[in-house]
């Protein structure tokens, strides 16, 4: 009999497991995937498939595009840059496994006893665990957390095929630069894996069936960045809903609507990155209680309680932002509560970053949602064209936006589009978790040059 039972090794499971296990409770976290010797691979799409290698590319791909076409004005003259895309790919595969492999030294030092196999709650507060040669386990737990991820939207027209059309899994493995790239969905990840390919060569067109670019973030930004974005060679034709498309030997034949026309184009890739749907298909059973929503994701109260007793559910299976640091969030709240303590998670200041370069990052309301709600506000912003450091560093590109409220002067919302916007972001975001007001933050005292000194002006 377990105290804590995670399905899930993701970094919303993970987290969870090492969290309850430290606070004194016997805790095992199953995992499905495995590594060549049925040993589970923990990590879940963040670390394998999704944030770190996205985010090792990203980089990568960055300094060729910069060694390339920058460096000149610089005074270093670098002739013949070539590309060594399997060194490359290399570099990101060594990364996800070193973190991949560090999960489990923390699982032995935490005492989290790991379990391989697929986790499925069965009435009774007990989980069927089925592992790859189809023997079946039943475990017994006083609390139950479900951390089972999410995975690709696929779409009836764009199947994945694994070859030409891909998802963002696939997009990571491709073996050779494509001349041409399509790229179905604006979004973060669209966007993210858009710019890799492109520094790296390809020709790369994004086609979104949304009039507005990037809906999600305040209006000023977004446009700033679908006009930067234009200018390091990004196709963005916005309004235009894929109809069909057909994979052939080596290229893929898209049509698409826009304006009442219909339109045609010929990729040697197709990446389609429309979002993530929540893994919960057969991970309960009819009579284990448990409530999900029309979309699969499962309902669960402030405190990811579900409506079933001692079942919870955390990260991308339930309502909020699909993010790995909102996840690991949850899961550190869970643990708290079940182990007796009194936890608690700001659901209004949850981070969000589109890690491309320049960065968008932002936290808080934004305009939009500060008029909607008949708010009054003060804006404060400065450009990275008036920063030294920015302008040292050659990334003068964006600006910071500030919200405050008109009576209490309390920051309200920090936006930013430029360079290292996270991490603005994220001191933004401390101030605001203090209940700091935009004066507090003209008062303290930042170094000179920085990037985050605009924050300060």
């Amino acid at each position: 009999m377990f105290d804590v039972v995670v399905i899930g090794g993701g970094p919303a499971g993970y987290v969870a497991a090492i969290r309850s296990s430290q606070l004194g409770l016997k805790t095992a976290c199953i995992e499905e995937y495995t590594d060549s010797d049925s040993n589970p691979t923990f990590g879940g799409t963040c670390l394998n498939v999704g944030c770190i290698p996205s985010k090792a590319l990203l980089d990568s791909s960055h300094r060729y595009h910069d060694a390339a076409n920058h460096l000149k004005t610089h005074g270093i003259d670098i002739k013949n840059v070539e590309l060594d895309l399997p060194a490359m790919m290399k570099r990101k595969d060594d990364i996800v496994k070193k973190l991949t492999g560090g999960i489990g030294g923390l699982f032995a030092a935490n005492k989290v006893t790991p379990i391989s196999g697929r986790g499925k709650v069965i009435a009774g507060q007990k989980v069927e665990v089925t592992n790859s040669s189809g023997d079946v386990e039943i475990i017994e737990s006083k609390n139950i957390i479900i951390a089972t991820g999410s995975s690709p939207i696929e779409i009836g027209s764009a199947k994945f095929d694994d070859k030409n059309i891909l998802d963002s899994t696939g997009a990571l493995e491709i073996d050779s630069v494509p001349k041409t790239l399509g790229v179905i969905g604006a979004g973060v990840i669209g966007l993210e894996l858009g710019s890799v390919w492109a520094r790296l060569g390809s020709k790369v067109t994004v086609i979104e069936a949304m009039d507005d670019f990037l809906f999600m973030a305040d209006k000023e930004i977004a446009k700033e960045t679908l006009k930067d974005f234009k200018k390091q060679g990004l196709d963005i034709r916005l309004g235009c809903k894929l109809t069909s498309s057909k994979s052939l030997k080596n290229s893929v034949n898209v049509t698409y609507e826009t304006e009442g026309k219909s339109e045609e184009m010929k990729f040697d890739k197709l990446i389609v990155a429309v979002g993530r749907k929540p893994n919960t298909q057969d991970v309960f059973s009819e009579d284990s209680g448990v409530s999900l929503d029309e979309r699969g994701f499962i309902n669960v109260n402030e405190h990811c309680q579900t409506n079933a007793a001692n079942i919870w559910a955390i990260g991308d299976v339930v309502r909020g932002p699909m993010l790995a640091h909102k996840g690991s969030e949850e899961g550190i709240m869970v643990a708290e509560r079940i182990a007796g303590k009194h936890a608690e998670m700001n659901y209004d200041l949850v981070p969000s970053v589109i890690y491309t370069h320049p960065e968008i990052a932002w936290v808080g309301k934004n305009e939009e949602e500060l008029k909607d709600e008949n708010i009054e506000y003060k804006v404060g912003k400065f450009p990275f064209a008036a920063s030294g450091r920015a302008l040292a560093v050659d990334q003068s590109v964006g600006f910071v936006k500030l919200l405050s409220d008109a009576k209490t002067d309390t920051i309200l919302g920090v936006h930013v589009f430029g360079p290292s916007a996270a991490e603005i972001v994220q001191q933004a975001l401390i101030s605001m978790e203090f209940g700091a007001s935009s004066e507090d933050l003209g008062l303290t005292i930042f170094s000179h040059p920085t990037v985050s000194e605009a924050l300060h002006e």
